[in-house]
């Protein structure tokens, strides 16, 4: 056997990439693979902002292997047959991979380690799902334990990170499929895809006496300031690696020069953590992509043109509006703004957030089945450690704490951008003639809302007042 197999998946870098060191340690050739999978390319939950970030990643990374000799070895089908074939034209005896915990990627991957030499090797998450269990060795569904025994355990160290490799050699011959350029990379993306730009944002987030990471605890809500890591579509495609991040987080966490800056950093930790939740609650409840885990019995209205409006941004709430149309036009939506928009599509508008979810996956760049199902069942209050079913947030008052001066309202509605302040968070307030004044008649040139709030929300407390009674 003359060479060894780099399964291409979610890890598209080189740097500390244990399915790659694996397969170097073997002393043997390495062919780097990357399989389309028509199963994913052809989904419903894919669109063409992710796919191009994708794509463009791949030819970045095989420009980084071609540096170093080698170079991606792209096939198009089913991958079990297509890395069969691989086998057979390198004679390749393993393949290492690192193990992915989607339900379809956990189907795909348990044939292939029943029909291919696969050896698993590291993880998407940096505590591998199966790892942090409670006493009796069932999974945690609330977060804070899960959190506390997850960090019980040694702190990665920077020393345990894989150098990149200098030099890889690759088996000549081997056929390759181009990497595709359609759909092209949308210029409003904010994200430079490859492993380059992945690092390089990581140390501008975490290096220096006031690196960001010192000020996310406080900063993070905020819509309109740059408060976030904006690192969740490198993790995404693994063109960051999550024991990097974590080794930064905890390297943040030890040299925070006060309190403040200490609880920035292990905010941000906490959210790393979050992403570690998900993907262990994927593995273990695989289920939750296509029910809810609690609460089973909500009477869904699922109204299709209200929700045709939700996903247009013409809702009539400027903070939910902004957020959508941002998700449109860029690929990416802050965090708080997730959580708003899909509180107001599962609780104002009662409907079903698998509908709010697949909407999301088609739009994200970091889209996430993992962390996205689970921001989803979370904002419903139908998941694990769900927020409660009577949370409901309010459009106007989060609007109002989170985009004080509407900088982010008026960024991405430009309808509203000479609306004033005092009235810019609920402009059907305004008077006709300050509409006038402002270039915006309200239910003409911005629309009126489609749902009351305060009707909306005794309307959702009752209807999952109703479904818990059924549950009980």
């Amino acid at each position: 056997m003359n060479a060894a197999i780099w399964w291409i998946r979610r890890d598209l870098r080189l740097y500390d990439n244990q399915a790659l060191d694996a397969a170097l340690r073997t002393g043997n050739s390495i062919v780097p693979v990357f399989v389309l999978d028509p199963t994913l390319l052809d989904s419903p939950y894919v669109g063409p902002k992710r796919l191009s970030f994708l794509f463009t990643g791949l030819r970045l990374l095989d420009q980084d292997l071609r540096e170093r000799g080698s170079r991606l070895i792209v096939r198009r089908g089913e991958p079990i047959r297509e890395l069969t074939r691989v086998c057979e034209e390198s004679q390749a005896g393993t393949i290492f991979a690192e193990p992915d915990f989607s339900t379809y990627a956990c189907r795909r991957d348990a044939r292939a380690g029943r029909l291919l030499p696969v050896k698993w090797v590291g993880s998407p998450a940096l505590r591998s799902p199966g790892s942090v269990l409670k006493a009796d060795g069932q999974p945690y569904v609330v977060y804070t334990p899960f959190s506390r025994t997850w960090q019980e355990a040694p702190p990665p160290k920077r020393s345990a990170l894989l150098p990149s490799p200098k030099r890889l050699t690759t088996p000549v011959g081997l056929a390759s499929e181009p990497i595709p350029d359609n759909p092209a990379l949308d210029p409003q993306i904010p994200f430079k895809p490859g492993e380059k730009p992945a690092r390089k944002s990581l140390q501008a987030f975490v290096e220096g006496e006031n690196a960001p990471v010192y000020q996310y605890g406080r900063r993070r809500d905020r819509l309109d300031l740059s408060g976030t890591s904006r690192l969740s579509p490198y993790l995404r495609f693994g063109m960051l690696s999550i024991r990097e991040a974590v080794t930064s987080a905890y390297e943040a966490i030890n040299s925070a020069r006060d309190r403040e800056e200490r609880r920035g950093a292990q905010t941000w930790l906490n959210e790393l953590i979050w992403r570690d939740f998900y993907l262990h609650n994927l593995y273990h409840f695989p289920r939750v992509r296509r029910e809810n885990f609690r609460y089973p019995h909500i009477r869904w209205q699922n109204d299709g043109e209200q929700f045709t409006d939700w996903c247009s941004g013409q809702t009539g709430y400027p903070v939910i509006d902004a957020s959508m149309r941002q998700l449109a036009a860029t690929g990416w939506m802050h965090n708080r703004a997730r959580m708003i928009v899909a509180s107001f599509l599962t609780k104002d508008l009662l409907i079903d957030w698998r509908w709010g979810e697949q909407w999301f996956m088609r739009h994200l760049v970091d889209g996430d089945p993992a962390a996205n199902n689970g921001g989803w069942q979370w904002s419903a209050g139908t998941g694990t450690d769900a927020a409660p079913y009577f949370r409901i947030f309010n459009p106007i008052s989060q609007s109002e704490i989170h985009d004080p001066q509407g900088e982010h309202i008026r960024c991405w509605i430009p309808e509203l951008k000479k609306v004033p302040d005092e009235y810019l968070h609920a402009p059907w307030k305004m008077p006709e003639t300050i509409q006038t004044q402002a270039g915006c008649r309200i239910g003409r040139d911005y629309p009126l809302p489609i749902v009351d709030h305060s009707w909306a929300r005794e309307r959702a407390l009752d209807t999952y007042s109703q479904a818990k009674d059924k549950q009980t």
